[in-house]
């Protein structure tokens, strides 16, 4: 297994393409690509039925997917603000590659059994699949998609990112093979001697105590701990030092614990939702997400030194469980929220993930949202650094 990535700034995309695939040429020698993950940048809007050729006439036969980004990652750079597309080919020995799109209205019902989701990606669950999707924001429902392929894969990995650069539907770009699309999802299913292990950092920190959901209503969080839950939040607030105070009126957030059996959450299993609103008469608060009674949640917030910390522990969490040495290549979807909006620079992620992990082929796009895992569950993602790192199962035969 082999993954090269390049990255080009040209304005126009037929010159991006050829630099790209020098570069990539340059580094696979003789060998060919199987697989081509492209990201472009909303700059080069006016030419993206282009690019299907360009990497078919540059780079030969191979699987092309990818999709249209606000700002994209490659070669370990990330680029913002101005045309850049990035190219990533992989050579996969002994993996096979599905491509699959999906409209809104292929998808299963609630009451469908795991093999109506398995006929529509066209692979099995026995197969032991791994999963890249990318999907238009405006024309695809998105958590009833990743709810599907947990339900229907549930050993699987799944990792990517909802298509940006575009502010209205029908302005957004999915790749497939030789087909481009403006609605609906893209992905790829890889089966055989590959594995991927996924790195999601939310970029928060907990505030207060943890606590127990013990009355709510949908979305609606009515009690913690058996007191009105706007009762808690104030007091909790009242506690903060002045800065968290100020932090909190923009960037604070809700964290609930998803595995109902973890009595000692820890960094990386809270899945962090928005506070929508709040009803003072009712004392609830309106969050993001279902919630269930007997739940365990915890207040959080975020800002950039938050994000920089959590993304530091996740992947020297990572580290510390893994093998990095064993990775190929990698994937980074992250939220257009983060980058330099958040930092004041550009790479911040990019040169952590470096130097956490090492200098694996990194490359990926800034997101309308994020796609990631957990607690072994996948879910929709805002403010979020999605990581998926390929490795071969055998490592031993990553060179044959």
């Amino acid at each position: 297994m082999k993954w090269v990535s390049a990255l080009s700034e040209h304005r126009f995309l037929k010159y991006a393409a050829a630099e790209c695939a020098g570069q990539i040429s340059d580094a696979l020698g003789d060998e060919r690509p199987d697989l081509v993950v492209a990201f472009v940048s909303a700059h080069h809007a006016a030419r993206y039925d282009e690019l299907p050729g360009l990497v078919r006439e540059l780079l030969g036969e191979c699987f092309l997917i990818g999709c249209s980004g606000g700002g994209v990652i490659g070669a370990g750079r990330e680029v913002e603000d101005r045309p850049g597309l990035s190219l990533t080919a992989a050579v996969l020995t002994d993996v096979s590659i599905i491509g699959f799109h999906i409209d809104n209205n292929d998808l299963p019902d609630g009451d469908a059994p795991p093999s109506a989701w398995e006929e529509m990606v066209r692979v099995s669950a026995a197969d032991d699949p791994q999963f890249v999707i990318l999907t238009d924001p405006f024309s695809v429902q998105g958590e009833h998609l990743l709810m599907g392929f947990d339900y229907a894969f549930p050993r699987g990995a799944k990792i990517g990112g909802l298509a940006s650069g575009g502010r209205q539907p029908g302005s957004n770009a999915l790749y497939l093979g030789d087909q481009i699309y403006d609605y609906g999802a893209v992905g790829l299913a890889l089966h055989g001697n590959i594995a991927v292990d996924t790195i999601v950092a939310q970029g928060c920190r907990p505030i207060g105590q943890r606590m127990q959901i013990t009355a709510c209503e949908h979305n609606m969080l009515q009690q913690l701990d058996g007191r009105d839950t706007f009762e808690v939040l104030r007091e909790t607030f009242q506690q903060l030092d002045e800065r968290d105070q100020q932090l909190a009126q923009h960037s604070l957030f809700l964290g609930v614990v998803m595995d109902e059996f973890n009595e000692d959450p820890q960094l990386g299993d809270f899945l962090i939702r928005n506070i929508l609103g709040v009803d003072a008469r009712r004392g609830a608060l309106a969050v993001g997400e279902i919630l269930k009674e007997g739940q365990t949640v915890q207040f959080h917030l975020r800002d950039a030194e938050t994000s920089s910390h959590d993304l530091d522990a996740m992947l020297t969490q990572y580290t510390d469980d893994k093998t990095p040495e064993s990775g190929a290549g990698a994937l980074l979807f992250q939220c257009l929220g983060r980058g330099s909006y958040l930092y004041g620079r550009p790479d911040h992620d990019t040169d952590m993930f470096r130097d956490k992990v090492g200098d694996l082929p990194l490359a990926g796009f800034f997101c309308n949202g994020e796609i990631g895992q957990v607690s072994g569950s996948t879910y929709l993602h805002g403010y979020t650094s999605s990581f998926g790192i390929f490795r071969p199962k055998t490592p031993l035969l990553a060179g044959l």
